[in-house]
Parts: structure tokens; sequence; C-alpha cells
């Protein structure tokens, strides 16, 4: 069919889904099957970016074959090894059209029948639509860290988001532009979003437990995320090692104050040793700790300093690529 005079080949899309991709070959039908009538039911045109994150269990070839079938909304990026999510995600945001963009995870534990109700509070005006999980389906241990660990990351942040770890949220254009200047080498998308936005408000959705599959991420990663989210958006874990040092080394000089007063009225004595030990052990550990807190600050500078691609792409499987 040949265009009209003004007519483009590839219209900018109202919304961009943004899905990051690892070793989802599982969930994939699924979520294909259920996102798809979603966002037709929006009656709004719409695209689809999928990022494969160096799968290795054939999820690029589901997703290939996936677009095959709507080459017209269903866009596809593969990187060229495993870059996490959140730099995934980023790589959608550079290719993203829409004036709308939401991210969603591909293990359907939010979701796709959520989208709407994040379009619509986008239409309200806001420009940053977060998301916190009710009647959530995790294991008890794991909702009360979490719980306890977007209390200390608010505190030390002064972001307020309610669940830093729903991935389902919404984004306007004007936010997208500004995080796609921010070239961080590690970020948090919803707390550099939330960061940018004017008018950012938060709903709430559902959240099922993972029927296919398995969790990427584990013990080590969730602790890793949670450093760069807080090394990332505060200097109040520095702040707070300098006021630390101060209250010890105060501490350290009264007792040596006590202990000098004590040698002149009592005279020496052997006594005591084992507690001076374990004042040593425990001096050792806060300077340990903050020794910690000070190399993860260096080593995001480390990392800033190389000036190395955030991510490499491979290819992307587009029509106007």
């Amino acid at each position: 069919m040949l265009l009209q005079a003004g007519q483009e080949r590839n219209p900018k899309p109202e919304i961009s889904l943004v899905i990051p991709v690892y070793n989802e070959r599982e969930s994939l039908p699924f979520l294909f099957e259920r996102l798809l009538p979603v966002l037709e039911e929006l009656g709004r045109s719409y695209e689809i970016l999928f990022i494969d994150d160096g799968s290795v269990d054939g999820s690029l070839a589901l997703l290939l074959a996936f677009r095959e079938e709507h080459r017209s909304t269903v866009r596809v990026i593969e990187f060229n090894g495993n870059f996490g999510q959140h730099m995934a995600i980023t790589a959608g945001f550079r290719c993203s059209r829409g004036r709308i963009v939401i991210t969603m995870d591909a293990d359907l534990q939010n979701p796709p029948e959520e989208i709407p109700n994040l379009v619509a509070a986008m239409d309200a005006g806001h420009d940053t639509v977060g998301t916190y999980r009710v009647g959530r389906r995790d294991p008890f241990f794991r909702k009360i860290a979490s719980k306890v660990i977007n209390g200390i990351t608010n505190r030390i942040t002064g972001l307020n988001l309610r669940d830093y770890g729903c991935m389902l949220r919404a984004y306007s254009g004007n936010i997208i532009a500004l995080i796609n200047e921010s070239a961080e080498s590690t970020t948090f998308i919803p707390a550099l979003g939330r960061k940018f936005s004017v008018s950012p408000t938060e709903i709430a959705i559902s959240h099922t437990e993972r029927e296919h599959g398995t969790s990427k991420y584990g013990l080590f990663k969730l602790i890793r995320l949670n450093f760069d989210l807080m090394t990332g958006f505060s200097l109040i874990p520095l702040q707070v090692v300098t006021m630390l040092g101060l209250l010890v080394a105060t501490l350290s000089l009264l007792f040596v104050a006590y202990l000098g007063v004590r040698r002149l009225v009592v005279g020496p004595e052997a006594e005591g040793v084992f507690t001076l030990m374990n004042v040593n052990f425990f001096l050792m550990g806060i300077t340990m700790f903050c020794v910690g807190i000070v190399g993860e600050y260096i080593g995001r500078i480390y990392q800033e300093v190389r000036r190395r691609p955030r991510f490499v792409i491979r290819k992307v499987y587009d029509d106007e690529a």
C-alpha cells in the first residue's frame, strides 16, 4: 500500500510498554496471551519493547517468534550479555516513542490487567505513577524484610516510595527524557523517576505468586540493589559514618580518662582484660563497617570515571532499525 502525502510510515504510539526479559521462557507464552487483550481494550496506539537481557534458555527465540506475528507493534532489543534489569529498562527507555511509558516484569507477578489503572492515573495529570503491592504472595520473611528496607530507604533518600520492589510503573515522556539524560553507571529507575517527578502519585495493585520459572533475585542481588539505591540517591550513609566515628572517638576518650583515674585511685590491676578485648573487637567491627560504606561510594566513583558502556546492544529487531 502506498503512503499518502504527509502520512508517517510508523507514527509514534501513545503508549510504550517496556518489558525486560531474563530467562523467562516458561512465563512468556502466558504473558503474550494476557498482554495483548489488555492493550487492545485500551483503544490506543501502542508498542511493546522486549529487552532480552542475555537470556540463555531460549527466551529470545520466543520473543522473535512473537514479533513475527505482531511486527507493527512489537520490537525486540537483544543485549550482548546480562547487564541487569535496570539497564534493560534504560535501554527500553532509549528506544521508546510513546507519550506514556509503562514498565513491567515478565514474570506475571504484577498482572497486566492493572495497566489501564496506570493509564487512567496518567490521564488525570500525573507525570509518574508508582505502585505498591497489596495482598503480596511472597514468603513471610521476604515481606517483612521488604517493609523494613522500604522504611530505611525512605528515611535515607527522602523519596517516600511505598514499594521500591514493584516495577509496574508509568512515566510521562518528559520524565523519560530526563532519565535518558542521566549517564550514571548504576541507577534505580523508580527512584530516579520519582526524583524528577513534579506530580507523582501511587496506586495499589494486586500481586500474584510466581507460577512459572524461578525468581532471578537472590539475597546477594537484593542487597546489591539496595546498596545502589542508597548510595546513588543520598549522602546520609557517609554522614552517619562520620557522626558514628565522632561518637566512638568521644566515648573512647572518656573511657581512657576513666581508666587513667581508676589507675591512680585503685592502682594497677589485671582485671578487665576480656572487657577491653570485647571493646576492641566492637571498635574493629565499627571500623570495618565504616570502611565498607566509604568503599561503596569509592566503588561508584570508580565505575563512573571508567566511562564504560552501561550496556551493549547486539541487535534491535525493528523494521526501522
